[in-house]
């Protein structure tokens, strides 16, 4: 439900080449992960950017690398696997990194190089190519995209010339008081000619207080030279928030998963709480399902038509079927059937398959466990590496052991299966269809189908054993008063 999960803008674009900056060092996240690695509605944050490329459609994607190359190189192998990878060298900067992507391009392109950061993941495929039209109209020599957000201190202005046309872009370290006050700033997307750029790339240098390549004194290098540098605002500044540290991480993650949500509500979802529901890009949800309050969607979790999640409920991964409920649990690579229910307070670990009309019940965790339909695994119950048959009933406080300390062994409970509360299932164990067994039975030995298995000893009760060997105590008074 978001613009950037589009396959293709168009077709092939044989005059458009887009350059991804990566290159950076992201110090400010503060993490041993890369900054582009961090997830963001569930996909790396570069990831988000990839996939804006792709939907583009270029001739050719080529993204810069250096900090934390070999991570990062794997993950643009995986999410584009067409983009030439580029590496930037020890001359800082983003001119330095566009000019040695420039570099690598085929000999006999001849086209529109665009421009954009690894770190700025909500820009989307339309609003580029909405960009791209825009330049190409005036065949302008290069054009900056900018955006008017609410707080500009930090921010490069877009100077405009009295008739509005671009002038300059001004830092805001070097900008007079009338400067600041203006509110539209420089994006950081910029698309040129590739004639103009590589000309005015030649010219750059480091003589600065940083020793950088600026980008930006391309475009001032341009506008010396009299060419046409055009500015083209952008309808919601979000679209181009960068992400430089945790709290614009969570910002950005805020404000896509609202964009998330809203497109599943206006898609037949009922959200009850937007503000406290998390959806992952990936996720599916047909019409008619109910999300609650304090729910996550995670991954690729697919939910069916009529299904109840939440409240305080995550999946991961999981896959829910008709009509099922799912309240107040926790599930990760899980199967819950049509009609089935979970929970409150149930721990799906992975490997979970709960057939339609089966039920996964209070503190109960399930792991590697078939549980065939109409089943019921209602209380205080571990379930571990078990296949239960379907139309079975497993009693409260009941344990699979299927660890030895060695292997993990498999339970095999058949249909139509009755077991007593409190019993331990010391696998590896099979029991037949239609067996019953006895409340507190330690199961050792396989069960036939059709039998009762106890092995609790018959009750003793002694007879004021209290009184004579707790003397003085209010059970023993209690019990001296008793007329029982």
């Amino acid at each position: 439900m978001c613009e950037n999960t589009v396959e293709r803008i168009h077709v092939t674009d044989s005059r458009l080449a887009i350059i991804v900056l990566a290159a950076g060092q992201g110090t400010r996240m503060k993490s041993s992960l890369p900054k582009l690695m961090h997830p963001l509605a569930g996909l790396p944050i570069i990831s988000h950017v990839l996939a804006t490329a792709r939907a583009l459609d270029a001739a050719h994607v080529i993204t810069v690398l250096r900090h934390e190359r070999e991570r990062l190189a794997e993950l643009v192998a995986l999410d584009l696997p067409e983009s030439l990878l580029v590496d930037q060298d020890e001359v800082p900067g983003t001119g330095r990194a566009v000019e040695q992507a420039v570099a690598a391009l085929p000999a006999d392109f001849d086209g529109d190089v665009l421009v954009i950061s690894g770190d700025v993941p909500l820009l989307n495929a339309a609003t580029l190519a909405n960009f791209i039209e825009a330049h190409r109209e005036r065949a302008a020599a290069a054009t900056v995209l900018s955006a008017f957000p609410g707080d500009v201190n930090g921010y490069g202005r877009i100077i405009r010339s009295e008739d509005g046309t671009f002038d300059r872009i001004v830092e805001h370290k070097d900008a007079t008081d009338d400067e600041r006050a203006v509110d539209e700033i420089n994006a950081g997307v910029y698309l040129f000619g590739l004639g103009e750029l590589r000309d005015q790339l030649a010219r750059l240098t480091t003589d600065n207080v940083q020793g950088e390549k600026y980008l930006t004194d391309v475009i001032g290098l341009l506008r010396s030279a009299g060419s046409e540098v055009r500015a083209v605002p952008v309808a919601d500044a979000w679209l181009v928030a960068g992400i430089n540290d945790r709290a614009q991480l969570s910002d950005t993650a805020a404000k896509l998963n609202a964009v998330i949500v809203r497109g599943w509500q206006l898609a037949g979802v009922t959200v009850q709480d937007p503000a406290t529901t998390w959806i992952d890009l990936k996720a599916t949800l047909a019409s008619d399902v109910t999300l609650l309050p304090g729910t996550q969607i995670l991954g690729s979790t697919t939910v069916a038509t009529g299904a109840i999640i939440g409240p305080d409920t995550t999946l991961l991964d999981c896959e829910i079927g008709e009509g099922a409920t799912v309240k107040r649990s926790d599930a990760t690579l899980a199967v819950i059937g049509d009609g089935a229910t979970v929970g409150p307070f149930s721990y799906l670990r992975p490997g979970t398959w709960l057939g339609a009309d089966g039920k996964i019940g209070t503190f109960v965790e399930t792991k590697n466990a078939v549980i065939g339909e109409g089943s019921k695994v209602p209380h205080l119950s571990y379930v571990g590496d078990a296949t239960i048959g379907v139309h079975s009933n497993i009693g409260a406080g009941t344990i699979f052991a299927n660890y030895d300390g060695v292997n993990k062994n498999p339970s095999v409970i058949g249909s139509h299966v009755r077991t007593g509360s409190h019993n331990v299932f010391v696998a590896p164990i099979r029991i037949g269809d239609g067996a019953y067994t006895g409340a507190g039975t330690v199961v050792r030995k396989d069960v036939p189908a059709g039998a009762l298995s106890i092995n609790v000893a018959p009750q003793r009760n002694m007879v004021g054993w209290v009184e004579t060997n707790r003397p003085g105590t209010d059970a023993a008074t209690a019990a001296s008063q008793s007329g029982d």
